[in-house]
């Protein structure tokens, strides 16, 4: 049984039962990163503010490179979920689906680019200290 903070009380991430955890899975997965980072930097269009400009479906599938059709709608269905991303339907033909940042999406943001930040500053030191296991386990044969 999964047992829940009470409103408005902190999570704790040590304790086994604290849905903090889950949080964590979603909000830190590769594309959930990219698609939060990708609408954020998108130029806002008419009198959108900045950081909450609006996105189809097809523009944020460009801007992923990688991610299919079916992880995109996982991805962008989790985040609505979890109110971080905001979905607006056209009633066209056929309908034209756009997604924003919701403000509490955009308050993940800046912990987002710090975490991007060091990833891509210490990729090296991490490949390189990854290669030195592999040979150090290799050549205990």
């Amino acid at each position: 049984m999964t047992v829940r903070p009470a409103r408005g009380d902190r999570g704790d991430l040590f304790d086994a039962t604290c849905p903090t955890r889950h949080l964590l899975d979603r909000v830190g997965s590769k594309w959930s990163v990219m698609l939060v980072l990708t609408l954020h930097a998108a130029a806002p269009i008419g009198d959108a503010e900045p950081g909450f400009a609006e996105l189809r479906f097809a523009e944020l599938r460009r801007r992923a490179p990688g991610i299919s059709q079916k992880m995109l709608t996982a991805s962008l269905r989790s985040l609505e979920r979890d109110g971080l991303v905001a979905r607006r339907v056209e009633p066209t033909t056929p309908p034209r689906v756009h997604y924003r940042l919701t403000r509490l999406g955009a308050s993940l943001v800046p912990a987002l680019l710090a975490l991007r930040d060091w990833a891509e500053t210490n990729m090296p030191r991490v490949d390189d200290n990854g290669a030195a296991y592999d040979g150090r386990l290799a050549s205990r044969g």
